[in-house]
């Protein structure tokens, strides 16, 4: 009886020592699945993110807006923070042009359909629009 009560305490140890392990591998396999997030923008958006490679607080659009604070899409974080990736994820074949000012004023950059990368100055935007080509 000792010795059936002994194996049944190793099987026990062994399942709970490979339940951890599994537990583990999980883990590490966490920061992959976080990788694969980055840059998260449905198909024919335009995203703005306010970390680098495609990370942080994200906006999305799927048309124009000449107001991301007073637009019908109202991007809560463009005020405070300031855009530093964006990812054209559109369909259409267009570029998105954006810009610092309300109304596509003061010009900061454009990025063709299926680009995405990190924004080379350091603002905020504040409008954007589809157009033919950069």
């Amino acid at each position: 009886m000792k010795r059936v009560r002994a194996l049944r305490t190793k099987a026990s140890l062994f399942a709970g020592a490979t339940i951890f392990a599994g537990l583990g591998l999980g883990v590490a396999a966490a920061p992959a699945q976080a990788a694969a997030a980055a840059y998260s923008c449905p198909s024919g958006s335009i995203c703005f993110y306010t970390g680098d490679d495609g990370t942080g607080d994200r906006c999305t659009w799927d048309g124009f807006d000449p107001d991301w604070r007073n637009g019908a899409v109202r991007c809560s974080w463009s005020a405070d923070k300031n855009v530093r990736s964006v990812f054209n994820n559109g369909t259409s074949g267009k570029s998105v042009v954006y810009y610092s000012g309300a109304n596509y004023e003061t010009r900061k950059g454009c990025t063709r359909m299926g680009q995405k990368g990190n924004l080379a100055g350091t603002y905020k935007l504040r409008s954007h629009e589809w157009v033919s080509s950069c």
